[in-house]
């Protein structure tokens, strides 16, 4: 049986201890919730020995608000508890001196996609740097990794920073929030007081969730896109479709599980993808379909698709390789139709004079790569292998579960 870090904390009165009489704060979104399904706000309001001050919504909001990606919140106020709700995905995006102050200690409680790109990520930097400025308490209550341990993608270079690049991660990179809240505070020498509420019962070796419990713990969305454990599975890959014309399936029942586009010929794709790199698409089935998105990119038309299925027993958790899989598919793009327009040339997460492709890997190497007719398929691998076998070796002492 696992319990969740906030699963913990309702039910260890000892651990609640410390927070007695200090002003507590909550920074969670819609699959903040319980055992039970309570969401955590409302579980922790109900607490007597815990008094809320404020709370705050990271991307997407606090209630998931927001369907669309890239759509700021609002700041308001909770009708039922009377306490400020602050939005670190509107105005700004770092906590201001004034909503620091509304709190002495922050409860974060985020379920993440063990991807780099996922912008909770890099709110708990943020939330962290802002404690050590300020002299707050932050404690981490704990959720799972869903995708587990496997580690996958270029390293972000230096310079590359950005608010869907909080650091040197890889991305994939098989930890917690936990777990990267001790990264965070040790590689960036913060002088924050924290402490992160650990899961009880946690294996992400074991099936047939690798990283969730399936069947144990219903999947609520973390943000309006990622609706089930097989787009988490994919994500790593899909989410760079953002940087691309194709549709990643937004506005489809199964967003960053497949993507197309009216003008491509998705089986040829599947077939030259086959040719270039079959190691490459281990773990996974590719199907080819059709659909026609309600809205975002290539709204109203019909698309020809590749759907990624990692749901069935064809699924091969330490073999599936996503972000390598999409790059492949990017790549058999190129040598197919050399004068595709793959690349989509727009603001991306208040990024405005870079490539969204470039800002999303972490530099300009994957595109480059895709770009390059010389460049063959062992030449990613070997720029991305040193950076995949450094990260697995730096994370070890961060690791809180073995």
């Amino acid at each position: 049986m696992i319990n969740f870090g906030i699963d913990r904390l309702l039910q260890d009165a000892s651990l609640r201890k410390p927070l007695r009489g200090r002003r507590v704060a909550l920074l969670a979104h819609p699959a903040s919730v319980t055992t039970d399904l309570t969401h955590s706000l409302d579980a922790l309001a109900a607490c007597a020995d815990i008094k809320l001050s404020a709370a705050f919504g990271p991307q997407h909001g606090l209630r998931g608000d927001k369907q669309d990606n890239m759509v700021e919140s609002p700041d308001f106020s909770d009708p039922l508890l009377g306490i400020p709700v602050f939005s670190l995905y509107g105005e700004v995006r770092r906590p201001t001196a004034a909503m620091m102050d509304s709190f002495d200690v922050l409860l974060i409680d985020l379920q993440d996609l063990g991807c780099r790109i996922y912008t909770f990520v890099t709110t708990l930097r943020y939330v962290l740097e802002a404690a050590a400025q300020h002299g707050k308490s932050v404690w981490v209550l704990d959720r799972p990794n869903p995708v587990g341990r496997p580690v996958e993608g270029l390293r972000l270079r230096a310079g590359w920073e950005s608010f869907v690049g909080a650091g040197p991660l890889p991305m994939r990179h098989g930890l917690t929030m936990g777990e990267l809240a001790h990264w965070f505070v040790s590689t960036l020498r913060l002088d924050v007081d924290y402490q992160v509420v650990a899961m009880q019962g946690w294996e992400p070796a074991s099936a047939p969730g690798f990283g969730w419990p399936l069947g144990e713990r219903t999947w609520i969305n973390p943000s309006p896109n990622a609706p089930n454990l097989w787009m988490a599975r994919a994500y790593a890959g899909t989410v760079m479709l953002e940087g691309t014309t194709l549709s990643e399936g937004r506005g489809t029942t199964r967003p960053l599980e497949l993507f197309g586009a009216p003008d491509i010929d998705a089986r040829a794709l599947i077939a030259k993808m086959h040719a270039l790199a079959p190691q490459w698409l281990h773990g996974c089935r590719l199907r080819e379909c059709w659909f026609e998105p309600t809205f975002h990119k290539h709204v109203g038309k019909l698309c020809a698709g590749v759907q990624i299925h990692v749901e069935d027993a064809a699924y091969d958790h330490d073999a599936f390789r996503p972000w390598r899989l999409q790059a492949l598919a990017f790549k058999a793009l190129r040598t197919l139709w050399p004068d595709y327009p793959i690349w989509r040339d727009f603001p991306y997460e208040y990024e405005r004079d870079r490539l969204a492709i470039d800002v999303i890997n972490g530099s300009e190497v994957l595109r480059r790569w895709v770009d390059d007719p010389a460049a063959q398929v062992a030449d990613l691998d070997d720029v991305t292998l040193p950076d995949e076998r450094a990260w697995v070796q730096e994370r070890g002492e961060f690791l809180l579960y073995r």
